[in-house]
């Protein structure tokens, strides 16, 4: 009598699937729930890792949308200080689900946002994207009407989307004791003054990040019917941890939580769907081949392979082809810079100033 097993394609067994395979060759990781063509809007938001798909989705003149473009007369090198043009709205990395949630919250809700500044050598800080103005703003005010316009930013971006593209990067962050709200980093790092009496050490775990999740997409689909959620987990390990693990430990606690809260958002809700980069770039199947010597920073090549796959599996369920470039293309725009993510791209990412508390840093 025949069993289950019998009639299964090749793509659910290792051998056929992957092991009898070049990595290279590996396909199908992704069986895509929702048709994203060159004119489906697009948003972009997350962790350092999220800047990829914005860049690979413009040089393939797909509809990646900016609602914060910022003001006109800025260099290529400017704006990315700035962080104009790095996601479709200039909130720097949203690295853990509660950030997410906070920050459309009080983009599509009546809710009033925290008043907290953080200062250093008479400048000032937004605690909830403290790297998007490069030496701090000159006033509380002028600090208050820049994150006016990203919170309207993000509102129009939720609105006007089709889909909505979220990496979950990290379950640990750091919190008010007394609200709960979420800072984007350890405060005393990029500005401010560490509180042990009022700042304290959180690492989300499978209850918590599913709650937040769920009430970011809830908040999403009450804005725009039409919404689609697409999640990814960043590939990058963290930099540093302030749990009492070692650091290999508590990336894969981190990672293994944030993939499966992907999979239980994909199962309970049909508009949410999860795209594997995080599996293509960090599987032992890769034998490592996408990292840089760091073990870390993945290299250019990786993000080339992940996109490639994106598209090659859009194309295999909904047809046409597979969005590579092509060489007739026009010159893509200065707010689509290329696919690598150098040393100083990195210093952008509120959680890569983490690394220079490292001993060696210290007492280098």
């Amino acid at each position: 009598m025949p069993h289950p097993y019998d009639s299964l394609p090749e793509d659910r067994f290792w051998r056929t699937a992957v092991a009898d395979r070049d990595a290279l060759e590996i396909a199908g990781l992704w069986k895509p729930r929702h048709q994203i063509g060159r004119r489906t809007g697009i948003v972009t938001a997350g962790s350092c890792f999220a800047q990829h798909f914005a860049r690979a989705l413009a040089a393939r003149r797909y509809r990646w949308l900016d609602f914060e473009p910022g003001p006109a007369g800025l260099t290529p090198e400017q704006r990315k200080d700035y962080h104009y043009g790095t996601f479709s709205f200039r909130t720097g990395n949203i690295y853990t689900p509660r950030m997410l949630r906070q920050w459309l919250t009080w983009a599509l809700t009546d809710a009033p946002v925290p008043e907290e500044v953080w200062e250093r050598d008479g400048r000032f800080y937004d605690p909830f994207r403290p790297g998007v103005e490069p030496g701090g703003f000159v006033s509380r005010e002028e600090l208050y009407a820049s994150r006016r316009e990203t919170l309207a930013a993000i509102a129009a971006a939720v609105r006007g989307a089709q889909v909505f593209v979220f990496t979950m990067g990290l379950t640990e962050a750091w919190q008010d004791k007394a609200t709960g709200v979420e800072y984007a980093v350890c405060p005393g790092t990029v500005a401010g003054r560490f509180d042990p009496e009022a700042h304290g050490f959180v690492n989300h775990g499978f209850a918590a990040l599913m709650a937040d999740m769920t009430a970011a997409l809830r908040l999403m689909v009450r804005a725009n019917r039409r919404l689609a959620l697409l999640l990814t987990v960043s590939p990058v390990p963290l930099t540093a941890t302030a749990s009492e693990n070692h650091v290999l430990t508590a990336t894969s606690h981190s990672k293994s939580l944030l993939r499966a809260v992907a999979s239980e958002l994909v199962a309970a809700h049909r508009r949410v769907d999860y795209f594997p980069s995080y599996e293509i770039i960090t599987h032992p199947a890769y034998r490592g081949r996408f990292f840089a010597p760091n073990l870390r920073s993945v290299l250019p090549e990786g993000v080339d392979h992940v996109m490639a796959q994106f598209f090659r599996d859009q194309a295999a369920v909904f047809g046409g082809a597979a969005g590579l470039p092509s060489p007739a293309s026009p010159p893509v725009p200065d707010a689509a810079p290329e696919p690598e993510m150098t040393e100083a791209e990195e210093l952008r990412c509120e959680e890569e100033i983490l690394a220079a508390f490292a001993p060696d840093q210290r007492h280098g």
